[in-house]
């Protein structure tokens, strides 16, 4: 695959993900903190979980392209097998999210959140676009990443960011969804 087709893949959608996550700032806190069910998470919680992968993702990424040598002839990037397998699991396939377990670390169900969770999203979301910039002149398939569970197993970067970026896509589906239940209910009581 191109290096820079993918590259501009990736921007597009996380483009997409800010102006997502931007409208979500018109919600009340009591709409933001709504819950379907007491084991389902909130827009806030949604977002959350993806602040505290963004929190190991981007110093992980940023660290390994900044150690990485120069190299703008590598135009193509290959994925690896670890990383497709991680990334067709975690991607939304035609919008429908397959349910997964998260790390107890990385779930924030009761949390105590407020707004801020939306800014630290969309500030790590601009973190994210910069980086892509920047990838350009790296090797995405010969520079390697330790993954958030374990410093033992390296994706290659391409293969990381498509990981992030469609990790997050996924869980700004499940906001969407939140929001649009809230929404129906809304809708009931009036």
């Amino acid at each position: 695959m191109n290096r820079n087709t993918l590259i501009e893949e990736l921007k597009k959608v996380t483009s997409d993900l800010i102006s997502q996550a931007a409208e979500f700032k018109k919600l009340s806190i009591k709409e933001l903190n709504y819950r379907a069910s007491a084991d389902s998470w909130s827009i806030l919680e949604c977002l959350e979980h993806l602040n505290r992968y963004g929190d190991f993702y981007l110093v992980e990424i940023e660290k390994r392209m900044l150690a990485a040598p120069v190299d703008k002839e590598a135009d193509q990037f290959r994925p690896g097998r670890l990383g497709n397998y991680f990334t067709d699991m975690i991607r939304p396939k035609e919008g429908v999210v397959k349910k997964m377990k998260s790390p107890k670390n990385m779930n924030p169900l009761h949390s105590e959140l407020g707004p801020t969770v939306i800014d630290r999203f969309l500030k790590q979301q601009q973190r994210m676009l910069q980086l892509l910039d920047q990838a350009g002149t790296v090797n995405l398939t010969k520079t390697k990443t330790a993954i958030s569970i374990s410093n033992l197993i390296k994706l290659r970067l391409g293969d990381t960011f498509r990981f992030v970026i469609y990790h997050n896509q996924r869980h700004l589906l499940q906001a969407g969804k939140v929001r649009k239940n809230l929404r129906e209910m809304e809708g009931e009581k009036v």
